[in-house]
């Protein structure tokens, strides 16, 4: 395993002053949460990280594709099984049941990317999705999205996500993460059965109208707070400013809660396997054979009957696996939601992507995988749906 139980989150540089060293990682019987964003003026400085400079960090972030492809001859038909009885937990706003039907797909709200500096120190993205929680602050994701498994480090730093987004815009505004949490087994031993994580997020935050600017004259000064000198050393270059021998920070606009803003799917746990599904996600990059299907800008669907499906490569002998076209490139964490509807734009997330494989050998990826959601994987996001994160605008 290269990671460890270490320190996580954000680690103070010379370009990210105070956001301080995270908590040491915390486990409760087989689930593990990490601290990502432990202080407002952190998460502050992680939106403005993103924003800065026209958004540049997030335009220029490329698809995360860790441990995505899955040579062919390591999926074969596996034996997922309930460990406990059938549940759901319905959808933020889908409480009561919705009989209306639609013929065409409608994308929904909930899906997004999310953001942060990968081992290599350079941005990338993966997809995830905005899910039920008593505070609609949480998002689902692979775990490999939000924990290394490259460097010998807890967590993925600079940690958001932005649902809608595209070319760098943010329409619902950037929502930091405030604390994931994931299963003990994927921490510590990288168990691809359990390569799941939720995260919650504090409430999005947006820029006034104009985005960041520099103070050229007093007028400018609106968009920003007067602050003391050593309150002005604790924010990002990105989000602070003198004018003038005063000193002053970026004025955030509080975008909301991401539940109210966007809503958030229900989840289904210990389901039979054979349910369809609808995926939907961001993926990118190529197939074996160099063709280019998917540019990861816009938000694409597939749809199939998931089958059982094991992966020894990566430590997985319980997974579900379905028919579908994604390359792997960004694809990871995108959403499988079983008894979707078109018209509420609402399902239950049963199936994160966590690998892509050729199953046929003909250069063409043909198969998505991911962990069997099951009672564990209730247990963890159990730990996660009831936590407050609150404002940090």
């Amino acid at each position: 395993m290269k990671r460890t139980l270490a320190f996580g989150g954000v680690v103070a540089t010379a370009g990210l002053l105070a956001a301080g060293l995270a908590a040491p990682a915390t486990a409760a019987g087989d689930v593990v949460g990490t601290p990502l964003a432990t202080t407002a003026i952190a998460g502050k400085n992680i939106a403005a990280f993103w924003f800065a400079e026209g958004a540049a960090n997030l335009i220029a972030a490329t698809p995360y594709d860790v441990e995505t492809k899955i040579v062919a001859k390591h999926i074969s038909t596996g034996g997922p099984a309930a460990d406990s009885k059938p549940g759901v937990v319905p959808a933020i706003g889908d409480e009561k049941k919705s009989t209306a039907k639609s013929k065409n797909v409608n994308l929904p709200k909930t899906s997004g990317k999310v953001f942060f500096l990968g081992s290599d120190k350079k941005p990338h993205w993966c997809t995830a999705s905005s899910i039920q929680s008593a505070y609609k602050n949480l998002v689902a994701t692979a775990g490999s999205c939000v924990y290394d498994t490259e460097s010998n480090k807890a967590t993925l730093d600079r940690w958001v996500f932005v649902p809608g987004y595209y070319q760098g815009k943010t329409p619902w505004g950037v929502y930091v993460g405030k604390q994931a949490f994931t299963h003990y087994d994927f921490d510590v031993y990288e168990d691809g059965d359990r390569d799941y994580a939720f995260v919650t997020v504090y409430n999005g935050l947006k820029l006034p109208h104009g985005g960041f600017a520099d103070i050229k004259k007093p007028s400018d000064i609106g968009s920003f707070v007067e602050v003391t000198e050593a309150v002005y050393n604790t924010y990002s270059p990105w989000a602070r400013w003198k004018f003038e021998g005063k000193f002053y920070v970026w004025k955030w606009i509080d975008a909301g809660r991401l539940g109210d803003n966007v809503g958030g799917q229900g989840l289904a746990y210990n389901q039979k396997v054979g349910k369809p599904v609808f995926v939907f996600g961001y993926p990118s990059g190529s197939h074996p054979d160099g063709n280019y299907a998917y540019s990861g800008k816009t938000l694409k669907w597939s749809y199939g009957k998931t089958f059982a499906a094991s992966a020894a490569a990566i430590k997985a002998e319980e997974l579900i696996g379905v028919k579908s076209s994604f390359t792997g490139e960004g694809a990871l964490g995108s959403s499988w939601l079983v008894g979707y509807k078109n018209t509420r734009r609402l399902g239950y997330l049963n199936g994160v992507t966590i690998g892509v494989s050729d199953t046929d050998s003909n250069n063409r990826y043909d198969t998505s995988v991911s962990p069997y959601f099951d009672g564990e994987l209730f247990g963890v996001y159990s730990a996660a749906k009831n936590l407050w994160s609150g404002s940090i605008a």
